[in-house]
C-alpha cells in the first residue's frame, strides 16, 4: 500500500489560485508512471488544502455538493507525488501514484480512454 507524503504549500502559492464564480478550480491528475493523463475534476480551497494536508486527491462533487476524496469507495486512491499550479493560477495538476484498477468510474485506468478518430485496430 502505498503512503501519503504531505506538500507544505506557502500562503502565497495558495492565495495563487484563481477560482471560477463557483469558488472552484479544475484539477487535473497525471499517473506518476506512466505520464498518462488519468482525469479531470473540481476542488475548492478546502479540498486543495485537504489534498496537500493528507497527501492524497479530495475533490469537490458538483452534483452531490460535497468533499469525495478519490477511492474512498471504490478503493482506487490517488497518492499525491507532485502539486502544481499553472501560470494563470487557473488550473491544477497533480501527479500521483494511482491506487487499484484505476481513476475512471467505468473501470478503466484513465477517464481519457476513447479517443476521436477511426479506431486504430
Amino acid at each position: 500500500m502505498s503512503t501519503a507524503t504531505p506538500i507544505e504549500a506557502t500562503p502565497d502559492q495558495l492565495a495563487a489560485v484563481t477560482y471560477d464564480e463557483r469558488g472552484l478550480v479544475p484539477a487535473i491528475v497525471q499517473d506518476a508512471a506512466t505520464g498518462r493523463v488519468l482525469m479531470m475534476a473540481w476542488m475548492n480551497a478546502e479540498t486543495l488544502q485537504m489534498s496537500l494536508a493528507e497527501g492524497r486527491t479530495v475533490f469537490w462533487s458538483r452534483s452531490r455538493q460535497e468533499v469525495w476524496r478519490k477511492g474512498d469507495t471504490s478503493g482506487d486512491r490517488q497518492w499525491i507525488r507532485e502539486a502544481y499550479y499553472d501560470c494563470d493560477g487557473d488550473t491544477l495538476l497533480f501527479v500521483v501514484e494511482q491506487e487499484g484498477r484505476g481513476a475512471c468510474h467505468t473501470g478503466e485506468f484513465t477517464c481519457f480512454h476513447r479517443a476521436f478518430g477511426p479506431d486504430p485496430a
